[in-house]
């Protein structure tokens, strides 16, 4: 058919199968509205494509067969944002959100300003990947990603075969005009790419961010056309007479984009948490995923006059809902032995996704908290996820029982070596010190087999000698072929020791001697950590090399001058008084500081002295070992439980209960932005 048309028909023909195939893609895409059947939009493509494969001098950027090039690209080059794409300060709770207000109200003329402060446009916070695209005339000219902020990747092939990015604006637009926006993927879409990976045995995306990130970053457009993302558009970076946020979202529905149907102007703080209640109430069922509100300053000229903070715009931040919860079943209870012995149950669950992993245990802590719980073999629960990404049981659905769940008993022998289970320390405790342990099972045996293998696990992980590449199966290797006991025969193992095992080469047998041969020289605290002494992690060994100063000095002090210790109750004085006055300990400990040497203490200065932290909620800048580090470092002290004794909690991304717990005791609560301040 196209062969016997004239030049003018054809050109006419592919200009108008350009405007229909826009126009439904836009009925489609932007109005929701299905204007004529997929199959039929479809055959309408395929009459342009081949009019245009006839006819290459014929084609134009921003026709709709551009969208899927099938070239695979080489590489992204770099693209330096005009303007920087910057990142949102986060607030978790009403009080933040009000603190917030309060702040850029008292930097704004308030005489100016209606009562109640400025004027807000509330928007959902989509879960995706920001990105910038580029027009110039009205046509696509190039896209790019958020990157640094600064600096992001070209990804202007991959974003042509999103359907609801027009190549052409539907308005025309003189000279350049950037719109940023969200590339996404549906909840359905999503879930029927993860079921189609699963059939061919390949990777199952953790969540719909990183399937719309990494389909984004395809070499092969082909397959990022496969992923079917979407996009919504948020802002526009210039000057086109747009004087609200509120403004530009009408705009850019005018040019041809989505925006949120949720959004809407607010007046006060109260009617942004009605939305915010609202939202959350609705959240499941909307059609994206979504990780809060961003919620801003409608007036522009007001927003620009606030200015920007670090990374962050004064006048926006991000709303985030707090952790998402799960209902599944505990199909099993196991116990686990841990290094010191300590029998701990923990829940099998049914695997559930909760905020984007797939969680199959949730540690139970003890027998007591089974027993509040009121937890069956078989029911029907809660499942979170704290600040701190640890799963846990929050509450038991009782009446969804079906009358065959089973009651739960720890086990009186261990499940690893059959020998008894005592409550209380190892040794045993007076009775008082018992009801202060609180209701904690160990294993009798102190050569039990689990505890051993433990230890030794434990003396190489990263809060204590951090020796890398040394893991839990290596040490299996090693402990079963009888080339080490403790885990101090670790330095004394040779690469001929190494290389005859399996899976090691010389190579890597050189890697692992030298990777232990640098642990030779160990700073106190760290030191005592490894030792595996019941009840002594990071804050208890700070507190006894900050007050004793050496190894020397806490072997031999009594054990009321260890439980003079300001943060030391009884019971881990007794832990730590006990373990350096069993036979096999110090054994082992001459053994060892034979091969290691304990570096002289100092104690730490500076500027946070006197101070304790609580960290909850992930940081965005630092992992929690360096933010602890860089605490300590200057004299200050964390803590792993809000007392009144702390000075400061810094709520991070998803923070826990701890920060409903600094709330309620006046604590003063940080966010990571202050934080860093402080450092």
């Amino acid at each position: 058919m196209a062969e016997s048309r004239s030049k003018h028909e054809r050109e006419k023909r592919i200009v108008s199968l350009r405007k229909a195939i826009n126009k439904y893609r836009y009925d489609y895409h932007v109005l929701n509205k299905e204007t004529i059947s997929i199959e039929a939009l479809d055959s309408l493509k395929h009459e342009l494509k081949t009019l245009e494969d006839a006819n290459p001098n014929l084609i134009t950027p921003d026709s709709p067969t551009q969208r899927v090039e099938g070239r695979v690209a080489k590489g992204f080059k770099k693209v330096t944002h005009k303007t920087p794409m910057l990142s949102l300060e986060d607030v978790f709770s009403e009080e933040e959100f009000a603190d917030w207000e309060k702040r850029i109200s008292k930097l704004l003329n308030t005489s100016n300003l209606p009562a109640g402060g400025p004027e807000l446009f509330a928007e959902l916070k989509f879960d995706g990947l920001a990105v910038s695209l580029v027009y110039k005339n009205g046509v696509l000219d190039h896209a790019s990603t958020r990157g640094n902020g600064k600096i992001g990747e070209d990804v202007t092939q991959n974003i042509k075969t999103i359907e609801a990015i027009p190549l052409r604006l539907e308005r025309e637009i003189k000279g350049e005009i950037e719109i940023r926006g969200e590339v996404i993927i549906t909840k359905k879409d999503f879930e029927k790419i993860n079921r189609e990976q699963k059939k061919i045995g390949e990777k199952i995306y953790a969540n719909p961010r990183n399937l719309a990130a990494g389909s984004l970053r395809q070499l092969d457009s082909k397959m990022t056309a496969a992923r079917r993302l979407d996009f919504h558009a948020y802002d526009i970076v210039g000057e086109f007479e747009q004087k609200t946020h509120s403004k530009e979202h009408e705009m850019l529905r005018e040019i041809g984009f989505k925006t949120d149907r949720e959004a809407h102007i607010s007046k006060s703080a109260g009617d942004i948490f009605k939305f915010k209640e609202k939202i959350k109430k609705s959240r499941e069922k909307l059609e994206y995923e979504i990780d809060g509100l961003v919620i801003q300053v409608n007036d522009n000229a007001t927003f620009e006059r606030l200015g920007v903070a670090g990374k962050a715009p004064r006048g926006a931040v991000a709303f985030k809902f707090s952790a998402k919860e799960a209902t599944t079943k505990v199909k099993d209870i196991l116990v686990q032995v841990g290094r010191t012995g300590k029998l701990t149950p923990v829940a099998v669950l049914e695997p559930v996704k909760i905020a984007g992993v797939t969680v199959s245990r949730a540690s139970l802590h003890n027998e007591e908290e089974i027993k509040r719980l009121g937890l069956k073999i078989g029911d029907t629960v809660i499942v979170g996820r704290a600040g701190d990404v640890i799963p846990d049981v929050r509450k038991v659905l009782k009446e969804l029982r079906g009358g065959h769940e089973k009651e739960f008993h720890m086990p009186r022998l261990c499940p690893a070596c059959g020998h008894k289970v005592l409550k209380g320390m190892r040794k045993g405790l007076p009775a008082e010190a018992l009801a202060q342990a609180g209701p904690l099972a160990f294993c009798k045996n102190k050569k039990c087999p689990a505890t051993h293998r433990e230890g030794i696990y434990h003396f190489v992980s990263k809060g204590a000698f951090d020796i890398d590449g040394l893991g839990p199966k290596i040490i299996d290797v090693l402990l079963d072929q009888g080339l080490i006991q403790d885990a101090a025969d670790l330095f004394d193992l040779k690469e001929g020791d190494i290389k005859p095992l399996e899976r090691f080469g010389e190579k890597s047998a050189s890697n692992l001697v030298e990777a232990i041969g640098e642990k030779t020289k160990m700073t106190l605290p760290r030191f005592l950590i490894a030792l595996g002494i019941l009840h002594v992690g990071e804050e208890t060994a700070s507190d006894l090399a900050d007050n004793f100063g050496s190894l020397g000095n806490i072997q031999k002090a009594s054990l009321e001058k260890i439980n003079d210790i300001a943060n030391i109750g009884d019971v881990v004085a007794r832990s730590v008084y006990d373990w350096f006055r069993e036979d096999y300990n110090r054994r082992y400990l001459e053994k060892l500081l034979r091969r290691v040497t304990i570096e002289k203490y100092h104690q730490p200065t500076g500027k946070l002295k006197g101070k304790t932290f609580v960290l909850t909620g992930s940081l965005e800048t630092l992992s929690r070992d360096e933010a602890k580090s860089r605490i300590r470092k200057l004299g200050g002290k964390t803590s792993e439980s809000v007392s009144k004794e702390v000075d400061y909690v810094v709520a991070g991304i998803e923070p826990g209960s701890k920060l409903n717990r600094a709330e309620k005791l006046g604590i003063k609560i940080i966010n990571e932005r202050e934080f860093l301040k402080m450092l």
